[in-house]
Order: structure tokens, then C-alpha cells, then sequence
């Protein structure tokens, strides 16, 4: 445990840097609480897909890309040792801030412009609860890479390695239309 911890406090320390190098964004609601996302815009480059409301995700579309706040996640979790208490506190969380995330993509100046919202995760379970539509990546070379870094991620959260190996990595897919019709910014 004190090695989780201690790489755990350097994650946070690091994370600053990271957060100034990738070009993400917090995003707050009105009391100015931080949601569990960070966020920026991206140039789509994968395969076409049809989301389930008719969007049409193509090549150099642009969306809004969530990144889950692991160190802070991580964090909270980290004395919470039952997995089915810890999935339903990181559902809640997220799902408390999607309708943050709807205001901040409703406030943007490139608003008309993004079709929705993308994300790339191994944490499958509630996603289509929450909207998205869920497609596997196409590219092996990129499939290995994205989950090969979020390895670290998963064994810190307590999760064993096998668990880690039987999750796939999954893009989430949400249109901008249907964010707004499901959390209040119409």
C-alpha cells in the first residue's frame, strides 16, 4: 500500500505539468466544482461511425475529447477496497458532471463547430447508461498503445492484472445534440 501511495503522490505532483504539456481544460459548474473531466478539442482520425441518434462521426470532424481526472479519482479511491463501491461512486461522479460538461461545450466559442464528444477508455461498465455509444478502435497498433498506458492506471486503482487484461479498450462516442437533450442544455 505505501508504494501506491507513494507513486500516487508523485502522480500528483507531475500532474500539473502534464495538465500545462497536453493542452486540456478543467471545466467547473456554477459553484466552480471541478468536474472528474478535462477536456480539449480534437481533430477526429479514426473510422467512420453512426451513432445511435444519426450523428455521422467522419475523418477531421471536430469533437470535444474527455479525459477522466485520474490522479484526483485515484485519490478519492484509494481506501476504498470494494470494486462494486468504487464503480458506483465513479458513475455518479461522472454522471454529476455531464451536465457540466454540457454547459461547457454550450459556452464554447467553437460550439457550432464540434459535433460531440469522444473519449477512449478500458472502464466499459454504465457507459451506455450515461449516452454513449461504444465502438472498439480499429487500429491494433493504436488499441495497444492506449491500453498499454492505461496499465499503470488500473493497477493503482487496486485492479489485478488479469481484470486489466479482460477489459477492452472501447471509444465512447456521445453527439452533441444528444448531451444536451439528455442533461438540461437545450
Amino acid at each position: 500500500m505505501s508504494l501506491r501511495l507513494t507513486i500516487l503522490w508523485i502522480w500528483k505532483l507531475i500532474d500539473p505539468l502534464f495538465y500545462l504539456c497536453s493542452r486540456l481544460h478543467y471545466i467547473n459548474n456554477d459553484k466552480n466544482n471541478q468536474s472528474v473531466f478535462r477536456v480539449r478539442i480534437t481533430k477526429y482520425r479514426g473510422k467512420n461511425y453512426t451513432l445511435s441518434d444519426g450523428t455521422m462521426i467522419n475523418q477531421n470532424d471536430l469533437l470535444l475529447k474527455i479525459h477522466l481526472h485520474n490522479v484526483r479519482l485515484l485519490n478519492e479511491f484509494i481506501k476504498i477496497k470494494n470494486d462494486l463501491i468504487r464503480t458506483r461512486l465513479m458513475y455518479r461522479l461522472v454522471l454529476n458532471s455531464m451536465p457540466v460538461l454540457a454547459s461547457y461545450l454550450k459556452g464554447h466559442p467553437e460550439e457550432a463547430k464540434i459535433k460531440g464528444i469522444i473519449g477512449i477508455t478500458t472502464i466499459n461498465k454504465g457507459i451506455k447508461s450515461l449516452g454513449f455509444d461504444c465502438y472498439p478502435p480499429e487500429n491494433r497498433i493504436y488499441k495497444y498503445v492506449k491500453k498499454l498506458g492505461q496499465l499503470p492506471i488500473s493497477l493503482l486503482s487496486n485492479s489485478s492484472f488479469k481484470h486489466f487484461q479482460k477489459n477492452r479498450l472501447t471509444y465512447l462516442f456521445l453527439s452533441k445534440e444528444k448531451l444536451y437533450d439528455k442533461y438540461g442544455q437545450n
